[in-house]
């Protein structure tokens, strides 16, 4: 499709000029038509080049599958990607397929073209579809792209589930908490000043939390983003806080685990799908260490494939960093004796996601008790520490 810069005129004779994009002037003409234009002159402009520098997953996903759909059917490569560049319903998904068309009509191969856009196609997926031109496996690479992409983007969300929720119920206490003690307890406080009574230690512990609060209300609420920042800068600088940072995540209770099991699911996903499209063993250990975000984890991959390229079998090698438990060594086992390491790695995922999902599931079942249980605790000190002096001077009266 190119871009025509025309002249035209209305039923009055009024003259027209614009751009627009169009398959050829006979398609431009009847663009025009239908706007009521009668097409006067037209040229064809320069093909605008923009550089695709990301996407979004989904958008991803669904240029891959249009893709192996197409290319599984028969349809040459370079007419699916004309096919795909044409019908793309987003202006990033048609630059990319437009420029993937450019560079494999001027001699380069598939991977060679989708390697000029690192930052949509990750180095794991460009290696895979070169496999896969190599091997002439290339509608099975996709497909098993195209799972792969998918269960990603499943992992993706079951995160942003997991890490969401307790974000959002911690910032309701926060905020809870921050309205009591900067508005209701201070009236509170007042009205038991004024009645002359002793005031217990609960009451002056209260008095002195909302004090501190009225008082250096902003400095809590700027502290905790610039402490966030600096330990942000701070481990990108120093290697030993990033991943002494890193271990603490797999500390966290509850969660910490879920995201281990995450990070590893990942990676045994990740090195199936490599190793069922023929990419060698350390290779693909190589690129798995690569898409592993967690140093505690990189390391580990990174021991292990020092240990294989060493002699030591891959289950033995694995078995020795504590990564796995017991049942995923014994299946990575069965794999190198059976010959069918991939299905083990496939398991060893399916293993992974389904104790994922119920992870979550409980997380999110305790989340409610537990915010239930903070916020009466702290209703519960603020009233017991403004009752109690009006109780001791309704006793005190009686008396």
């Amino acid at each position: 499709m190119a871009l025509y810069q025309y002249r035209a005129s209305n039923a009055e004779g009024r003259i027209s000029k614009g751009q627009t994009e169009a398959l050829h002037e006979l398609d431009l003409e009847a663009q025009l038509k239908q706007i009521e234009l009668m097409l006067l002159s037209a040229k064809a402009l320069p093909p605008r080049q923009r550089v695709v520098k990301s996407m979004p997953r989904r958008e991803v996903i669904d240029f891959f599958f249009q893709l192996e759909m197409l290319v599984r059917a028969g349809v040459p490569l370079l007419t699916t990607l004309g096919d795909l560049r044409d019908e793309a319903e987003s202006p990033a998904s048609r630059d990319l397929a437009n420029g993937l068309f450019e560079k494999v009509e001027a001699g380069s191969t598939f991977g060679e073209a989708v390697a000029a856009y690192p930052g949509v196609f990750s180095p794991t997926l460009i290696s895979l579809i070169r496999a896969g031109e190599v091997t002439g496996q290339l509608p099975d690479v996709l497909k098993e792209i195209v799972r792969s992409l998918k269960w990603q983007d499943e992992m993706a969300s079951t995160t942003k589930k997991l890490l969401m929720y307790p974000g959002f119920v911690m910032v309701v206490v926060g905020g809870v908490v921050f309205f009591l003690m900067i508005y209701l307890v201070p009236q509170l406080i007042g009205f038991l000043i004024n009645m002359g009574q002793t005031i217990p230690l609960q009451t002056r512990l209260l008095i002195a939390v909302s004090g501190f609060f009225v008082k250096y209300w902003w400095l809590i609420l700027t502290v905790p983003p610039l402490l966030f920042a600096a330990i942000g800068a701070l481990a990108a600088t120093f290697p030993a806080l990033r991943y002494r940072l890193h271990q603490m995540e797999f500390e966290i209770p509850f969660i910490g685990q879920v995201l281990k099991k995450m990070i590893l699911a990942r990676f045994a996903d990740t090195f199936a799908l490599m190793y069922r499209t023929g990419i060698p063993l350390i290779e693909g250990l190589v690129y798995c260490q690569a898409i592993s975000n967690n140093l505690v984890i990189q390391n580990a991959i990174r021991r292990a494939r020092e240990r294989v390229l060493n002699g030591t079998s891959l289950s033995q090698s694995f078995a020795a960093e504590m990564l796995f438990p017991s049942l995923v060594i014994r299946m990575l086992k069965v794999g190198e004796s059976t010959g069918a390491l991939d299905a083990a790695l496939s398991n060893i995922s399916y293993f992974y996601t389904r104790d994922i999902n119920e992870s979550v599931a409980k997380v999110q079942a305790m989340i409610e008790p537990v915010l239930t249980v903070v916020m009466g605790l702290i209703l519960g000190w603020i009233m017991l520490s403004v009752l109690s002096p009006i109780y001791d001077t309704i006793a005190k009266m009686k008396t």
